[in-house]
């Protein structure tokens, strides 16, 4: 993975643009939040696309990293990556589009036009999410060095679909059905617009969907970075195998999280508010992934020490080499070399 980071990225152009243009509008989106002092369900109006240009570019940018990853040109992935870019800006410029006229962007049914430009909104995300599918088989069906990196892009990729996926139940019209001209919700038992945490806006007097979405949206980052962790910090205690092994019970763990999350907004409880039964999931699923994970790493020691004790072979002793420290023909060509 460290050699594929250290690759020259495969320039996509129109994706490249795309993340420069995010950038650019998370940093105006940002002094929006400060010099304009309207208000829209309850937060700065700015806030909205400011969160979603940062998204872009953290999802663009991995996406980047990805293409940079194949070895050879992928025709389709390149499509899929264009389909993405394409779908991105239409999110975008009518949510900048809906704050400059200073409403909604999401679920707004009020007029005709804003049903138009958020049904349009539900079509992008869907064929969004399907690109991303593409994408995910085109670099999986390449060779990626290592087991461990294939597994953490896999997992990766796989779980920023289900992030996607359990956002579905924001747009389902009986989520806030008692307002009129409003088709879904973030919030569950509670108006959007509410009480929430600092910054993320989250609901913190009932369930909020948007939680699991992000968590499940960011294991595209978590996993690749937590992979290039334990190769630079664990590379020389575990082998290539154990560190999948690992990944594979964290991805497992993380998937689970952002399903838990999911459930628990979708029974109107708070992230910091949880009931009994919540907790008592969330301890289940810490100790079953930690359990996990301690086995993974109990069997490579066991491994390692058996290995280590097992008496060598006479095949093994004629290997090692001369006896009396002098270096062998090939091997010194190797070493002055």
């Amino acid at each position: 993975m460290t050699d594929n980071l250290s690759r020259r990225a495969y320039r996509h152009r129109p994706l490249m643009v795309f993340v420069s243009a995010m950038a650019v509008l998370a940093v105006v989106c940002a002094v929006g939040i400060l010099a304009d002092q309207r208000v829209l369900t309850g937060v700065p109006i700015w806030l909205k696309p400011f969160k979603f240009s940062v998204s872009f570019v953290l999802y663009g940018g991995t996406l980047v990293w990805l293409l940079s990853l194949l070895r050879r040109r992928s025709r389709v992935a390149e499509w899929a990556v264009t389909v993405v870019v394409a779908m991105g800006v239409v999110e975008m410029v009518i949510i900048v589009g809906q704050v400059l006229r200073g409403t909604t962007s999401h679920y707004n049914e009020t007029s005709p036009v804003n049903a138009v430009l958020w049904q349009l909104m539900g079509v992008a995300i869907m064929v969004l999410f399907v690109a991303h599918v593409v994408i995910g088989v085109a670099v999986l069906r390449q060779p990626i060095a290592g087991r461990a990196g294939r597994y953490a892009i896999g997992l990766g990729l796989g779980l920023a679909a289900l992030g996607m996926l359990v956002a579905v139940p924001m747009t389902l019209p009986d989520q806030a059905s008692v307002i009129e001209g409003v088709a879904g919700a973030h919030s569950v038992g509670v108006p959007d617009g509410g009480p929430g945490l600092p910054l993320v806006g989250w609901s913190t007097t009932g369930g909020d969907l948007r939680i699991g979405h992000f968590v499940g949206l960011h294991g595209m980052q978590v996993l690749p970075i937590l992979a290039l962790l334990l190769s630079r910090f664990a590379g020389g205690a575990l082998d290539e195998r154990t560190r999948a092994r690992l990944l594979l019970v964290v991805g497992v763990g993380y998937g689970a999280a952002t399903v838990l999350l999911t459930w628990q907004a979708l029974r109107g409880q708070p992230l910091l508010r949880p009931d009994t039964l919540t907790l008592a999931a969330a301890a289940a699923l810490a100790v079953v992934t930690v359990a996990a994970a301690g086995a993974v790493l109990a069997r490579h020691r066991f491994s390692a020490t058996t290995v280590e004790h097992r008496p060598a072979g006479p095949g093994e002793q004629r290997a090692a080499g001369p006896r009396d420290g002098r270096v062998a023909g090939d091997e010194r060509a190797e070493v002055t070399a």
